[in-house]
């Protein structure tokens, strides 16, 4: 069927023929206890729609306990993300862990990436741990620091068996 012959069927018809019924005519619970997740769309006169309420209560909450915001330190950064990379059980986890960690205006100190390091292998994902060091070299600010990454973490980029970008694609010379 052509898209205008779909046109001119879903002009004409009843819409409640047209399209398929799926089961939301009767908006009743079926039973006393049943529970049902719908988001609540507030609207008051003169303020915007939001489709939850629980961003207020998370605010309010925060003002409550002091108004601010916590700034974590580099030590509490690097203590979560090497709790975190040490509680990966796949991929996706340690590859948003990863995003995650260098989101941050900072580059993870050598046992976060140790700790990445670690969980890329108990994943078995070689890819990824290949990645890291590229992600190091992109954060850091020039090639000395990130020499130093490279000496400090070479016997355990030895032990696992991760070779580095450059090794792997050395670049032409021209």
């Amino acid at each position: 069927m052509s898209s205008t012959s779909l046109l001119r069927v879903a002009t004409r018809a009843n819409p409640s023929t047209f399209f398929r019924a799926n089961g939301l005519r009767c908006l009743k619970p079926r039973s006393s206890s049943a529970l049902f997740a719908v988001p609540a769309v507030i609207v008051s006169s003169g303020s915007a729609s939001s489709f939850s309420s629980s961003a207020r209560q998370l605010s309010a909450k925060s003002d409550e306990e002091g108004g601010s915001h916590h700034e974590e330190s580099f030590e509490e950064f690097t203590a979560r993300y090497e709790k975190e990379f040490d509680q990966v059980q796949d991929v996706f986890e340690l590859q948003r862990n990863l995003n995650n960690a260098f989101a941050y205006d900072l580059v993870p100190s050598p046992s976060v990436i140790t700790a990445a390091l670690k969980a890329a292998r108990r994943v078995n994902d070689f890819p990824t741990a290949v990645r890291i060091f590229e992600g190091i070299k992109a954060k850091v600010e020039n090639r000395g620091q990130y020499e130093q990454y490279l000496e400090e973490l070479k016997p355990l980029r030895e032990e696992l068996g991760v070779s580095l970008k450059e090794d792997l694609y050395p670049e032409e010379s021209k």
